[in-house]
């Protein structure tokens, strides 16, 4: 499966470790902007974790000048058209998005138009669109999961056609990444383990998925290795600064490794579920993972093999003869998917979400073949191919 020819391109600079925060301001101040603007959500600020990024950015000699902390979960063009507004009105300089996956794609969004100017969000969708470099920009994630701190994609909700509108352009990339254990420190449980599952499934399809190359490979096993060795740790000790930064570095490993080899299946069921059931796309990613490998199978038997080395260790690894290491690989996901629903009741199939319906499922079926995602997948799925996969994930 390997590629005669690739490309591979991440030209964020990551800042990541306990102090990671103290050196965001010399990051802004080296271009030239001194009035930044926080974008962020209600749920972060009430957590607490705007303040240490006040504080370090106020002791670096920054003014920020505006902080909106009212993005959806689901963010839309008015929200974005309303923050732009804002960011012009004050005369800020930079963007700082603070948050999980909606925040941070507000954030590019909103770079957008500030900018390249006007109010129409929309103008601007679609791959290659935009032509120049974008105002300055800098992320930091409050969730180990979604990777959009390094991703070149935002997705934002178009509230009166109904529709989601995708952005793809390298300019959309944040100039860093700030990787901090304290924004994770107070995550609950249930959504350190969706998050964490969203990371896992971007490294297992990057590894399997048919634009895998030896650079993403690399990203895509790390993060796998330290998700494995991490994260019931974090799940039994939620204070564990040291295990919640590797799972955070993880995250990000994960987002460079998708980003430059892709998905598959896997996010083609969720996103379909996602739209249409309203389920959490991270819950999606966890509860749909083993059904696709299985279904992907022959086609993917050895890099998956290869993985139950990060999997379950050297160990496990030697001792499995190599015919059986990827129904083994299969096998480490649902074990510590179980574990998982041990602590914290995230849901194994689509029945125990309480959410879907059985009626939806060929809805869903076939609107995850209209998903961009699916051209990737190593197999080619067929409409009942999807609908089969959904009755074993149903119960």
């Amino acid at each position: 499966m390997s590629q005669s020819y690739y490309e591979f391109f991440c030209p964020v600079k990551v800042i990541a470790g306990k102090a990671a925060l103290e050196h965001m301001p010399y990051e802004i101040n080296g271009l030239g902007a001194k009035r930044p603007m926080i974008i962020t959500d209600k749920g972060v600020r009430a957590a607490g974790l705007l303040d240490p990024v006040i504080a370090a950015c106020e002791e670096g000699g920054l003014e920020i000048v505006s902080i909106y902390d009212d993005v959806p979960p689901d963010s839309s063009t008015s929200v974005v058209r309303d923050i732009a507004g804002i960011y012009r009105s004050e005369k800020c300089d930079a963007i700082i998005a603070v948050g999980g996956g909606s925040a941070i794609d507000t954030g590019k969004a909103v770079n957008i138009l500030v900018s390249e100017g006007g109010d129409d969000i929309a103008r601007y969708s679609g791959a290659g669109v935009l032509k120049h470099p974008l105002k300055p920009f800098f992320v930091v994630p409050t969730t180990a999961g979604t990777g959009s701190e390094v991703t070149s994609v935002a997705v934002i909700t178009d509230e009166k056609k109904h529709v989601k509108l995708a952005f793809t352009s390298s300019f959309l990339l944040p100039n860093a990444a700030i990787i901090d254990p304290r924004m994770t420190l107070t995550l609950p449980p249930h959504i350190t383990a969706a998050t964490a599952m969203d990371a896992m499934t971007h490294a297992t399809e990057a590894f399997t998925c048919m634009a895998k190359n030896p650079l993403s490979d690399a990203y895509a096993t790390g993060a796998i290795k330290k998700i494995s060795t991490h994260l019931l740790t974090v799940m039994d000790n939620p204070k564990d600064a040291d295990a919640r930064l590797e799972l955070a570095q993880a995250s990000t490993m994960a987002g460079i490794a998708f980003s430059n080899s892709m998905v598959g299946l896997v996010h083609s069921l969720g996103h379909a579920t996602g739209a249409i059931c309203h389920l959490p796309h991270g819950l999606c990613m966890s509860l749909y993972l083993p059904y696709v490998l299985e279904f992907n199978l022959e086609s993917i038997r050895e890099p998956l093999g290869e993985l139950l080395l990060y999997l379950e260790g050297p160990e496990v690894y030697a001792a499995t003869p190599a015919s059986r290491r990827a129904e083994a690989s299969i096998a480490a996901l649902r074990k510590l998917r179980d574990q998982l629903h041990k602590r914290c009741q995230l849901p194994r199939t689509l029945t125990e979400t309480g959410k879907v319906q059985e009626a939806q499922l060929d809805l869903i079926a076939e609107q995850a073949l209209d998903d961009g995602s699916i051209m990737f997948n190593p197999r080619e799925v067929t409409v009942a191919d999807a609908r089969a996969i959904l009755r074993r994930a149903w119960a």
